[in-house]
């Protein structure tokens, strides 16, 4: 009785903020809408990785029809987001090592080269968004706040992909940068605090606002590399998470 009665907590808090995040969504469509929401939820680790859930238990929370979540779900699975297990209804993909190494030498390498790219385009107005964006990084990192410090950090580099200017470069880091994310939430509370971080962080600026785009590059491509193997060992080390274990 009392596993049924936390199971059904649980999802009442889950229902509040896939709610919330479906008044955050300036998506009209209701399949597109279903999908930013759950794979928000998935991403912000509101479902866990390995976490078991039914189809009718997502209409329910979200207050839709079956053929939008229906249709979303089909979509998460092909994205790597969920997993259909037959006559058990979905399980959240878990975190796993070799599809996070995967992720972290995408990042490696198309963000330094969206480093470099953006060094020759970037305003100075782009750069002082950069500086203070550090700033903000040292006041929570100061704080405690891991996952505000996560969320600035998130900024800080799609910013210089966005300046990059290049579109097709943009939407892979797009398609693969929420993946990467999940991990670096899930593993954020192990890691050493982030101090080497925020160093590199100036650095590149520094290299960048120099015009310097080859130190920019490569000055990216270590921190990527850097902050990867960190998750990696992390992950290495951690049993495969199941919430309702």
């Amino acid at each position: 009785m009392k596993e049924k009665e936390r199971r059904s907590s649980d999802n009442s808090d889950l229902k509040k903020t896939l709610l919330r995040y479906k008044e955050e969504t300036n998506e009209d469509r209701l399949p597109q809408q279903a999908y930013i929401v759950i794979q928000k939820a998935i991403r912000n680790l509101q479902l866990q990785p390995n976490e078991a859930f039914l189809e009718r238990e997502i209409i329910e929370m979200l207050e839709m029809s079956r053929t939008p979540v229906r249709e979303a779900l089909i979509r998460l699975e092909m994205d790597r987001w969920i997993r259909l297990i037959p006559r058990k209804g979905f399980t959240v993909e878990p975190i796993v090592k070799e599809n996070i190494e995967q992720l972290c030498q995408i990042a490696e390498a198309l963000e330094g080269v969206a480093a470099e790219l953006a060094t020759l385009h970037i305003s100075e107005e782009q750069l002082e968004i950069l500086d203070s964006l550090i700033a903000n990084q040292e006041k929570y990192l100061k704080e405690n706040n891991l996952k505000a410090y996560l969320d600035i950090d998130n900024q800080f580099h799609n910013l210089i992909v966005e300046s990059s200017r290049n579109e097709r470069l943009k939407n892979i880091m797009d398609s693969h940068s929420d993946q990467l994310y999940r991990a670096r939430l899930f593993t954020i509370n192990e890691r050493e605090l982030p101090v080497r971080s925020i160093k590199e962080h100036r650095a590149i600026v520094a290299a960048m606002r120099a015009q310097d785009s080859k130190a920019a590059q490569l000055l990216m491509h270590s921190h990527r590399h850097r902050g990867g193997q960190e998750i990696l060992r992390i992950i290495e080390n951690k049993p495969r998470n199941k919430k309702n274990e």
